[in-house]
């Protein structure tokens, strides 16, 4: 099973780092592009606090979120306050999802998410801190993919690769970096539908997967590379 108690501590260090370096822009800087298209950094923290406290939802067995157009409109509301009210705010979001993660709970259980996707409770603390590790990317500040822990990087190709797997969108892929690590995904091979592999740097793969990167620094001997499905 995932052990979501190094997962919180892992966040807890992911929630720090990404506190310090916001804490040094000031109102314009928010309001600057990030590098998620049509959102300004405003945006992405404003994202981060709503997603915690949908977190809690998740974790406390209520609806992750009322709907996805009150989700947006949170966001869109938020996203142009003062940088010491998003500071705030993202610090106590952060507070209340560890305190709901405290609390004594059967990690084995099943918790509904977003568009009713399903998963262990025990990966609910992963699933944050991939928002916080990417999202604090996105930013555009001194941060980049290549930052990120070797750890976390893998997991992270490994839960996507997995969200794919299966998907009749995505082609029968090999993922494989130069140091020998491997994954499968996209749909069942059949017939002459044998996988392609897609070699590259983790963190150029990661990038891909999540939809970060172009894949121009990932050789695929198929022609171009598959365009993946959003997540």
């Amino acid at each position: 099973m995932t052990d979501h108690v190094r997962d919180l501590a892992s966040l807890r260090e992911a929630d720090e780092r990404l506190l310090l370096a916001v804490a040094s822009l000031d109102n314009a800087a928010l309001a600057a592009p990030s590098r998620l298209p049509g959102w300004s950094r405003g945006h992405v923290l404003a994202h981060l606090a709503r997603n915690a406290d949908a977190l809690v939802n998740v974790l406390e067995g209520r609806p992750m979120y009322t709907d996805g157009a009150t989700r947006d409109a949170d966001i869109e509301r938020d996203a142009s306050r003062a940088l010491d009210v998003h500071l705030a705010d993202v610090r106590n979001t952060a507070a209340r999802f560890h305190h709901s993660a405290a609390v004594p709970a059967d990690w084995t259980r099943t918790v509904t998410l977003r568009n009713g996707v399903t998963d262990a409770a025990s990966r609910v603390p992963f699933r944050r801190w991939i928002e916080v590790e990417l999202h604090h990317v996105d930013l555009g500040l001194d941060r980049t993919l290549e930052h990120l822990s070797e750890e976390f990087t893998e997991r992270e190709i490994d839960f996507l690769a997995d969200r794919f797997s299966g998907n009749a969108a995505v082609p029968p892929l090999t993922l494989a970096t130069p140091g020998g690590r491997t994954w499968r995904t996209g749909r069942a091979p059949s017939g002459g539908d044998g996988p392609e592999t897609v070699t590259g740097p983790a963190p150029d793969l990661m990038g891909w997967l999540a939809g970060r990167r172009d894949g121009s620094a990932l050789e695929f001997a198929g022609g171009p590379l598959p365009v993946l499905p959003p997540l």
